[in-house]
């Protein structure tokens, strides 16, 4: 009797799921298209305990989709679960309303990592529906490839053992900022982040889901922690009141004020245990300096 070869994937695609039915059938539409003649890459979909039918639809996927169905909403810790059960080597981490443009994306992700053993992260280029490109401060401005500070979480892909090392995304953070957090713990391990324009995914940004005061509480909270826990005083400081006004301003916007103040409350009262980085890891955190600085954003407005 012949023994069967085992073919292991080279990347997982790991995507989550809530209560966003029409988007999580468009991403896997787009998915099987693509896949279709590869079996180098696994879909790993975990529903967040939705309750609108996406449950069901996934149910009827599992004939190629490892699908794995929370009772619950944990937010990002969903992600940890299907990071967890990946067998690539690499592990492409898309939105319920993301999805990569084509293979030449998928191909270029897996000959990047496989060729630069110094790379941790490729964050790709976030697209529109019209194909243009969604700047956000995570990424270069020229939209060049290069080194990057960060990457945006619809769409980036992480070499799996170094992304266990760094304890997947903090659970406790829910929503928010999490790739913030861990391109940090990333770069402490001295692995770089690399930006490839030409690995292209679109974000079709549903606005489902999308509650004011998730908006005001997770940023809020979630940047001080990181500051509390990276930055030295009296940096810190400035940088608390910094994003304390930043999210005032969102919390009169929107009128959640309760939501503000617990968030206040929530990051400078919860415990943390500090990891002040060096100043040569600092300066490479510049950009989120500045993107969290009230005096530079008051410059960049003038």
């Amino acid at each position: 009797m012949k023994s069967v070869e085992l073919i292991l994937p080279k990347l997982s695609i790991v995507f989550l799921n809530y209560n966003r039915l029409a988007e999580t059938r468009y991403t896997l539409t787009h998915l099987s298209r693509l896949l279709e003649h590869r079996n180098d890459v696994e879909v790993i979909a975990v529903d967040n305990g939705s309750q609108d039918g996406t449950g069901k639809f996934l149910q009827t996927q599992t004939d190629w989709v490892h699908v794995i169905f929370l009772p619950n909403n944990t937010g990002i810790a969903g992600y940890n679960v299907g990071f967890q059960q990946a067998k690539g080597d690499y592990i492409l981490v898309l939105d319920d309303d993301s999805h990569p443009v084509d293979n030449i994306t998928l191909d270029r992700l897996i000959q990047c990592l496989d060729t630069n053993l110094d790379i941790g992260i490729v964050a790709c280029r976030i697209e529109s529906t019209e194909g243009k490109p969604v700047y956000t401060w995570h990424l270069p401005k020229n939209d060049v490839p290069g080194d990057s500070i960060a990457f945006v979480g619809c769409g980036f892909a992480i070499r799996r053992h170094l992304f266990e090392k760094v304890g997947w995304y903090p659970a406790e953070f829910f929503l928010y900022q999490n790739e913030i957090e861990v391109a940090i713990r990333v770069m402490r391990l001295d692995y770089k982040i690399y930006y490839d324009p030409n690995c292209r995914v679109i974000h079709r940004q549903s606005p489902i889901g999308r509650t004011n005061w998730r908006q005001v509480y997770y940023p809020t909270r979630n940047t001080i922690w990181i500051i509390r826990r990276y930055f030295p005083y009296p940096s810190a400081a400035y940088l608390i009141i910094s994003r304390l006004f930043f999210g005032f301003f969102r919390a009169l916007q929107s009128l959640e004020f309760g939501w503000y103040y617990k968030a206040m409350v929530d990051a400078l009262k919860t415990p943390i245990k500090p990891q002040i980085l060096p100043p040569a890891q600092q300066k490479q955190l510049t950009t989120f300096w500045r993107q969290n600085s009230i005096l530079h954003q008051l410059i960049k407005r003038l």
